[in-house]
């Protein structure tokens, strides 16, 4: 690692089955991007990968490896060209792999063929950076750290996997992020909720690995409730509203909140949580059970088609 850039982690899939003790899952915030980065180098679709926040990760191959970059567009460069990213590649030993900065989009995602060799914590290798625990040390990458992987010469035939460009999801500065309204969201007044779904709030510099802060109109709670409830149990894309009436939107390093839950974005649209930047514009739109469902289905049928691609290929 000759730069770390401003937050790299290493994050797989996430660590689940332990909220009820208060650890977090942890994890990709683009769970999409890092299971294809991993399909591109022949790992399997869980493993282990950088997650690279904005800008300047930097380093060099000790030994030859497939790699693969997807998610956010932070401009890659193999030594001095630019890098095709959502495509697998051999880095040779001594090649210097950089990022310059964002184009668009928040996280990218680095695959290494052969995954990355740290132990299983509480079934994951994610880093936990509040508790110090997971990834290397559970701590953010650093200059001069080494990663290892498991026999990546295995994998060097995997160059030149590509992901259909069709199936790439678009990275913009304006989303709209599906929902489902509750479970709380009687406490809200109907023009509360009508605010919710008619308005565009701007991504807060407050945002981290934990939660999204919106600025944007006041949503407005019945009067006869208090601004914040008894703490419980939440999960990723949970929407919450503190008492200012400015909607967070929940991602992967907690599991309990005190405010009540107007709503909670849909599985499908999750990974793209992991993709907006203090700035961006987000609207929100209402959708059924039955059109959620559909949606994380059209998602898990891009996957498998490109794993049966690759079977055959």
């Amino acid at each position: 690692m000759l730069a770390p850039g401003l937050l790299s982690t290493i994050q797989d899939r996430g660590r689940f089955g332990y909220g009820r003790y208060g650890v977090p899952p942890s994890g990709a915030i683009d769970p999409f991007s890092l299971r294809v980065a991993n399909l591109l180098v022949d790992n399997p679709e869980d493993e282990a990968c950088l997650e690279i926040t904005l800008l300047g990760l930097k380093v060099r191959a000790l030994t030859d490896a497939a790699i693969a970059v997807t998610g956010a567009d932070l401009q890659p460069f193999l030594n001095d060209e630019p890098l095709e990213m959502w495509r697998s590649h051999v880095l040779k030993k001594g090649d210097i792999l950089s990022f310059k900065g964002v184009k668009s989009g928040c996280r990218s995602y680095l695959a290494i063929g052969g995954g990355i060799s740290l132990p299983v914590v509480m079934g994951s290798k994610s880093t936990n950076i509040s508790s110090k625990f997971g990834g290397l040390e559970g701590r953010p990458l650093r200059g001069g750290d080494i990663l290892h992987s498991e026999a990546p010469r295995f994998h060097l035939l995997a160059e030149g996997r590509r992901f259909p460009q069709g199936w790439v999801p678009p990275y913009g500065k304006e989303w709209r992020l599906k929902v489902i309204f509750g479970p709380q969201d009687d406490q809200f007044t109907e023009r509360g909720k009508e605010t919710f779904i008619g308005s565009a709030y701007q991504v807060s510099p407050q945002t981290d690995r934990t939660g999204i802060r919106l600025a944007g109109a006041v949503i407005e709670r019945r009067p006869e409730v208090g601004e914040s409830i008894i703490s419980e149990g939440v999960i990723s894309g949970t929407i919450q509203v503190p008492g200012d009436g400015q909607p967070i939107i929940i991602l992967v390093e907690t599991v309990t909140g005190g405010y009540r839950k107007i709503a909670t974005v849909i599985t499908a649209d999750l990974p793209l949580l992991g993709q907006l930047r203090p700035g961006d514009t987000v609207r929100f739109k209402q959708v059924s059970l039955d059109e959620a469902s559909q949606a994380l289905g059209e998602m898990e049928e891009r996957i498998k088609r490109f794993k049966e691609g690759l079977s055959l290929s």
